[in-house]
């Protein structure tokens, strides 16, 4: 039996144990620095269709259909004028077993938490120190303990303390000049959309999603807003938990969102928007990095925990089948997804009036165009 540890408690770490977990020839263990599982409420993901497919191998078919919800389209407007630019039908990817679901990501961890024993997850587990023996991986933790596995899976998130030691190097994600600001609101504060969709508008240097994520009426708020900050702004976390500096970003906002939108959020939190600048491979041929750990997109295909389940179901599948593909063909889609967000960020920010007009006469025909939605999202939405 061959033993695999998991270091990180998140969407991809707890995802990869439950596929794991089946398999009789693993003995997993799965290592948390936090004390807990992060099971933050309120704030909501966007999964595609081909990782509520994945998702579906443990269950999550079974999840109360109060708890997550089925968009129909994304509905694009103008925060200038308030107008809808046009729509996109996501529910065309849908197939019978699975459909594009929104929900809260407490849901999704607390499933995925709820489907191992207790005595799988391992908590205050922070990782000091990873050697490389002949026959096997030593991991050592801030409490002088440690142990011994035969694969290391490394899911603890983009600022991964544990993808630098392997690395030998200190490997930091880049700042990408945005501030998120993210919140809840209630479906009847959201005048003018329509509740079934997910809706997103587009401003200057600014863009703006609402969607539900369960049922009950509760909607997720997210504005992504260009800003450049300081190296001492950015290493000054509890800045960003500054009721001065969350008002003023509510204040940037507030010149292109509808003020009544504002006003009605609740839960709100901001946070600089970091990615990853490089993609890391790991040189030992037993050592994996998935999740944010392998790298980590910018905020505009709202797809990342989708991806963190995507790679952690192929690296399952590559040590099922002994097949050492894992990154080879992982490195070629993440490009693929990493250039498109790229270039979907550049394209909703836009403030040159003929730029604009140019790109909302685009994005009419193109929403419509089978062939070129199958090529530009198809190759995300599902496999």
């Amino acid at each position: 039996m061959k033993k695999i540890a998991i270091i990180g408690g998140g969407i991809s770490g707890l995802y990869i144990a439950n596929l794991l977990r089946k398999n009789s020839n693993y003995e997993i263990a799965v290592y948390e620095k936090n004390n807990s599982v992060n099971l933050e409420k309120g704030y909501g993901i966007q999964l595609s269709v081909n990782s509520i497919k994945l998702l579906n191998k443990i269950g999550f078919q079974n999840i109360n259909l109060e708890n997550k919800f089925h968009p129909n389209k994304v509905d694009f407007y103008s925060l200038k004028n308030k107008k809808m630019i046009c729509d996109l039908n996501i529910s065309a990817f849908n197939i019978a077993e699975a459909k594009y679901t929104t929900l809260q990501r407490f849901t999704l961890i607390n499933f995925l938490k709820n489907q191992l024993p207790d005595s799988f997850i391992n908590y205050n587990k922070k990782v000091t120190k990873i050697n490389y023996e002949s026959d096997s991986i030593e991991v050592s933790f801030e409490n002088s303990a440690s142990i011994k596995c035969d694969y290391l899976v490394i899911s603890d998130g983009i600022f991964s303390k544990s993808k630098s030691l392997i690395a030998k190097r200190e490997i930091k994600p880049k700042y990408f000049k945005s501030i998120a600001l993210r919140a809840t609101i209630d479906r009847d504060s959201l005048d003018g959309i329509d509740p079934n969709n997910i809706s997103l508008s587009l401003g200057s240097n600014l863009h703006s999603v609402s969607y539900p994520v369960d049922n009950r009426g509760q909607f997720n708020f997210i504005s992504i807003l260009r800003k450049k900050l300081s190296i001492n702004e950015l290493s000054d976390f509890s800045l960003f938990e500054s009721k001065d500096f969350i008002s003023s970003i509510l204040f940037e906002i507030s010149k292109q969102v509808d003020t009544d939108i504002i006003k009605n959020l609740k839960d709100i939190r901001c946070f600089p928007v970091f990615v990853s600048s490089e993609i890391h491979q790991p040189t030992n041929k037993n050592t994996f990095l998935i999740g944010d750990a392998f790298f980590a997109y910018p905020p505009t295909f709202a797809q990342g925990a989708s991806q963190s389940i995507e790679v952690a179901h192929e690296l399952y599948k590559d040590l099922e089948n002994l097949t050492h593909g894992f990154n080879h063909e992982r490195i070629k889609k993440t490009k693929m997804i990493n250039w498109k967000s790229k270039f979907n960020y550049f394209a909703f920010h836009l403030s040159n009036p003929l730029l604009i007009w140019i790109r909302n006469t685009l994005m009419k025909y193109l929403t419509k165009n089978n062939r070129f939605i199958n090529s530009y999202l198809g190759k995300i939405y599902k496999s």
